[in-house]
């Protein structure tokens, strides 16, 4: 055999396969389908075919091959620790729905390693399912493998299942990496534990369709499902001991050594905190061109967790700036061949892993702040020293502190973390984001009842806004019916319709479905699990039943108006491009009726010269009238035009196309106006944060717009009579407000000043003399933050030997302000520790300079019991 790199063994695969009549897809997205919940990331060459092997959906050949990303994370905690652990893998597979079996299956893979690969055969090793005396036949029998070279491994072995799908009993082939990597024992073969013998290529024969709780039912259509890791291949071909040793890694490894100014196998520690930059920097760097952000929950929190501990071991290594946004370029690089997105999202994945590292920066700050004033707080404990969930839960969903960081701090400390209340308060948050994500466009069926209805409807409703149709499924209460009567609620399923169902952003369409007198009013239309299209709403007139023959029919003026928004979206999306830079990408929408709303990556917020600029770019196209076509067409043609498509979307071979010439072309499956002039203006009413690195834009148009003005005119005339105006004279009536304020405030600031005077005698007459420091406090009820600060710089000025506590209440929250003089701090007093232990001892937190420190608390009851305790806090530190 040959030395042989990464790429081409990548190239040779997929070649091979499509020489024996197998169609070649790219990579499925490493972010599952909408439809598929059992899954958080693709961890598996078969995952994003789980359809095809089921047969729920026709697969586009019976034959396919591949190499899928993917990232699978059970083990992060041991990458970089071992050479043998990593998140990011590709997975080499043939795969065939129902086509060939067995015999075909192992001829292939036989003819592959030793024809294409020329690995010696006698280092290959063929192990099979226990009892499958069918593939050891098909192996030794018409392969011609040695029967001396095949080994037979129970159910843990040699039987693949991955949570719920096809599984079945599999054929695993090793490479024999020579004596000097076993274990020495006389029964050492293939499925032992030591490193000698490489399971490199899985032959899946996908006999069943498991539950994931030991429940199979038989397929009725074997199939083939094939997993072979790439660098695990790469590694026996190039001779190496592990994927960081693999040519294309290698040189990934090789750039973060430089920025760190290491060498590789030099130092253990070091060579750890390699390993986990250069494998996480792989897993992110296709996830984020994927489509994935970094957030707090799901998906975003795994690509968060890898991107913050390869930052965190880059600390170890010395580096303190962000470096990972210069490494995923070579990433990028070596990969580019393969994955042609890279380069396409190339500046847009750079700016948001560098954003992320920055912010992480801020946060190892803050989040260390808060965690050193927890920890001083259980130190304080005698007995077992234990920090509370909550507390670490606030670490890491307040700061996006990471979780196993704590646990390693804490752990150098001897303190325990209490991880049952922790893991309580992660359920009550994955149980929030549930409820949230149920909320939006579910059916509110427990299972799909339309599973066994067959093909979805025809929808006629780009062209038609009437169908003659039958009524196919009625469904109440979750259930099935054959009949729906006068008043009900329910669902009516159509064989035609003209109703666009939610998605992509689009609101389903509203109207009415009759048949003769009946008529059933459609408040929304939705899309099941089986792709049917729902017309939920309520009949109002008579009876209608499955069978019976009606006239469909959408409400135009709302689709008009939802179409505006739509429209406007697109040209918005350009415009943002144009002034923000490419990075921007859609990263969701929604538009209606009555708003425009895009969600779009950015990562800071729009400023309001900004936001001008788009408004007026957007208006300029409407202005424009330029006709919109809305073309079907293959989608290699759609992307010679430039269209744009979404983040981890997968398109079909023929796709639509909305293309605004000279302004906007994108992959859209929405309706839409036939010119932009039908927009009729564009205005800018909302921009927000939705999440890390995503701003949202809303905004209204046409008749929406005329009622936005309406209501802002009206509220202009209602700010103008507030202050006896008319609206002209507003702006010169709120100056001359503002005037008077501020000559108020002169005046409050004052009478603080004196109120403090009258406070100094009371500081002397309660103060104790400790360590040759004077000591007092003041309590106050009502009083602004802005008034003790006053105090305490005229305490601070008149006593230099003043050590001083405040303490304040407002709308049931307390408010702490230490100050000392300057010759209590020359004796060891220190304002930002003091009022740091008075917070910490009433709940709360606090820090700042020696001088001068704030602090707060909602437990406005215990402030009292700190104060008490201030005594003692300064004699530490003064005595």
């Amino acid at each position: 055999m040959e030395w042989t790199g990464l790429n081409e063994l990548r190239e040779k695969f997929l070649s091979f396969f499509e020489s024996k009549g197998h169609l070649r897809l790219p990579s499925f997205p490493l972010m599952p389908s909408a439809d598929e919940a059992s899954l958080l990331l693709i961890n598996s060459g078969m995952a994003p075919m789980k359809k095809w092997f089921l047969g729920i959906e026709e697969p586009p050949r019976h034959r396919v091959t591949t190499c899928q990303k993917c990232i699978r994370t059970p083990d992060i905690e041991n990458v970089g620790k071992t050479s043998r652990h990593g998140t990011y893998f590709e997975m080499l597979g043939n795969f065939s729905f129902g086509d060939y079996f067995k015999h075909e299956a192992c001829a292939w893979a036989w003819e592959f390693i030793t024809k294409e690969l020329d690995l010696p055969v006698d280092r290959i090793w063929v192990s099979v399912y226990l009892d499958d005396d069918e593939a050891e036949e098909i192996w030794t029998k018409e392969v011609g493998v040695d029967p001396a070279r095949i080994v037979r491994l129970g159910k843990e072995d040699n039987f693949w299942e991955i949570g719920s799908g096809p599984c079945g009993p599999c054929s695993e082939i090793y490479f024999d990496r020579g004596e000097q990597y076993g274990c020495g024992k006389p029964d050492c073969a293939p499925g032992c534990d030591c490193d000698r013998y490489v399971e490199f290529w899985n032959l899946v024969f996908s006999q069943f369709n498991g539950d994931g709780e030991g429940h199979y039912e038989k397929m009725e259509h074997p199939n083939i499902d094939t997993g072979m890791g790439l660098e695990r291949l790469a590694c026996i071909m190039q001779g190496v001991d592990n994927l960081f040793e693999v040519d294309t890694v290698q040189n990934i490894l090789k750039h973060v050594a430089r920025i760190a100014d290491v060498e590789y196998h030099k130092d253990a520690k070091t060579d750890v905190s390699l390993r986990v930059i250069t494998d996480h920097i792989r897993s992110t760097t296709f996830m984020v061109s994927d489509g994935i952000l970094p957030q707090n929950e799901g998906r975003g929190y795994v690509l968060r967790r890898l991107l913050r501990r390869a930052a965190r071991h880059g600390r170890l290594l010395g580096i303190n700036e962000p470096f990972l946004y210069k490494v995923c370029e070579t990433v990028i690089g070596e990969n580019a061949n393969a994955y042609p997105e890279l380069v396409e999202h190339k500046d847009y994945i750079v700016k948001v892993i560098k954003v992320e590292e920055e912010r992480f920066a801020r946060t190892i700050d803050q989040g260390m702040e808060l965690l050193s004033s927890f920890i001083d707080r259980i130190d304080a404990q005698m007995d077992r020293k234990v920090m509370k969930g909550a507390d670490a839960f606030k670490l890491y969903d307040t700061y996006g502190f990471p979780v196993d960081l704590i646990r390693e701090i804490l752990s150098e400390r001897h303190i325990e973390l209490d991880e049952a209340e922790f893991d309580r308060q992660m359920q009550a948050q994955k149980q929030r984001a549930r409820e949230a994500r149920a909320a939006l466009g579910d059916l509110g069926w427990e299972e799909d009842v339309l599973a066994d209805l067959g093909a979805p409807g025809k929808f006629v409703g780009y062209t038609e806004n009437t169908a003659e149709a039958r009524i196919v499924a009625l469904v109440k209460d979750n259930q099935r019916v054959d009949e729906l009567h006068d008043g009900e609620m329910g669902s009516v399923v159509l064989d035609v319709t003209p109703f666009y169902a939610e998605s992509g952003g689009q609101a389903g369409d509203s109207g009415f479905i009759k048949a003769g007198g009946n008529a059933f009013n459609v408040y929304d239309c939705k899309k099941s699990k089986g792709g049917h299209f729902v017309h939920v709403g309520e009949l109002t007139v008579g009876t209608l039943a499955v069978g019976d023959r009606v006239t469909a029919a959408i409400n135009t003026d709302r689709r008009r108006d939802i179409m505006r928004n739509h429209t406007a979206c697109h040209l918005l999306q350009a415009a943002l491009r144009q002034v923000l830079g490419d990075h921007v990408h859609q990263a969701g929408a929604f538009y209606d009726d009555s708003v425009c709303r895009f969600d779009f990556s950015h990562f800071s917020a729009v400023t309001p010269e900004e936001l001008k600029k788009v408004e007026e770019i957007v208006n300029r196209m409407i202005l424009a009238a330029v006709d919109v076509h809305v073309d079907e067409m293959p989608i290699e043609e759609a992307k010679k035009l430039g269209a744009m498509a979404l983040f981890g979307e997968k398109y079909g071979d023929v796709v639509r196309v909305c293309d605004i010439p000279g302004e906007s072309t994108e992959f859209c499956g929405g309706t839409h106006l036939e010119n932009t002039a039908l927009v009729g203006l564009f205005k800018i009413v909302k921009e927000s944060s939705v999440a890390a690195g995503v701003r949202r834009i809303e905004a209204v148009t046409g008749k929406n717009l005329l009622r936005y003005f309406s209501e802002q005119e009206a509220l202009l005339e209602q700010a103008a009579a507030a202050v006896k105006a008319s609206p002209a004279e507003l702006p010169a009536r709120v100056e001359a407000l503002n005037g008077e304020m501020k000559e108020l405030r002169r005046k409050l600031e004052g009478a603080e000043g004196k109120l403090a005077e009258a406070q100094l005698g009371n500081v002397l007459e309660n103060s104790q003399i400790v360590g040759g420091v004077r000591v007092a406090s003041v309590a106050m009820t009502g009083a602004k933050i802005e008034a003790l600060r006053t105090m305490g710089d005229r305490v601070r000025e008149k006593f230099s030997d003043i050590v001083c506590a405040f303490s304040t209440t407002n709308d049931g929250k307390a408010s702490i302000l230490v100050v000392c003089g300057k010759q209590a701090v020359e004796k060891g007093a220190h304002a930002g520790k003091i009022v740091k232990d008075l917070a910490a001892l009433c709940g709360g937190s606090g820090g700042g300079r020696p001088d001068s420190a704030q602090g707060g608390t909602s437990e406005i009851f215990r402030v009292d019991e700190a104060m008490a305790q201030l005594t003692s806090i300064v004699s530490r530190l003064v005595e």
